[in-house]
């Protein structure tokens, strides 16, 4: 069992940068890390993913914008949001997907709302 704990979130105005940090209750090396978001009325959406080797992949709509990074400790994995626009605006997931089947975790979020 793993435990996630999302931080960094909060009130921006357009164009302005946050980070996202997610804390593991233990090692995190062996799996997959995602953030997800979820905004009013709207499906839970894969924003960007870090594979076990490093890989990345990340949404159309925040390309460019967003950087999904693991931390030097074996526990933590960040979301650098910058030019954050509106439409960012949703509580953002942190995800772990491990190796063996069910071993799927989630944090309970964090609101980041984008607003002038």
């Amino acid at each position: 069992q793993v435990q996630l704990v999302e931080s960094g979130g909060g009130l921006v105005q357009p164009g302005e940068s946050l980070r996202l940090s997610c804390a593991a209750s233990g090692s995190i090396l062996s799996f997959n890390m995602g953030w997800y978001r979820q905004a009013p009325g709207k499906q839970r959406e894969l924003v960007a993913r870090i594979t076990t080797t490093g890989s990345t992949n990340y949404a159309d709509s925040i390309k460019g914008r967003f950087t999904i990074s693991r931390g030097n400790a074996k526990n933590s994995v960040y979301l650098q949001m910058n030019s954050l626009k509106p439409e960012d605006t949703a509580v953002y997931y942190c995800n772990a997907n491990g190796p063996v089947y069910g071993m799927d975790y989630w944090g309970q979020g964090t609101q980041v709302t984008v607003s002038s």
